[in-house]
């Protein structure tokens, strides 16, 4: 995400809050290890530095994400489909 992205999120009401991956297992319920698969695998957001040793997720990013989820999940079960 970019300048110009968080400008435009927090031009649109989306709060700017950052969030460490202790609160981002609880969130989501998955591991710190396929949090990072994910990441690898392009399919959860990719996290911001901090600084030298920390890093976090944007709040919006992960909200997102969990609504994508559910989204998918819907449709896959109105469709017969319950992987």
């Amino acid at each position: 995400m970019n300048t110009n992205d968080l400008n435009k999120a927090h031009n649109h009401g989306n709060r700017l809050a950052i969030q460490r991956i202790r609160v981002i297992k609880n969130r989501t319920g998955l591991s710190r290890s396929s949090i990072y698969k994910k990441i690898n695998d392009g399919t959860f957001p990719r996290q911001i530095s901090l600084g030298v040793r920390s890093v976090g997720w944007l709040e919006s990013d992960i909200d997102d994400w969990i609504a994508t989820r559910i989204q998918v999940s819907s449709i896959q079960v109105a469709g017969g489909r319950h992987d």
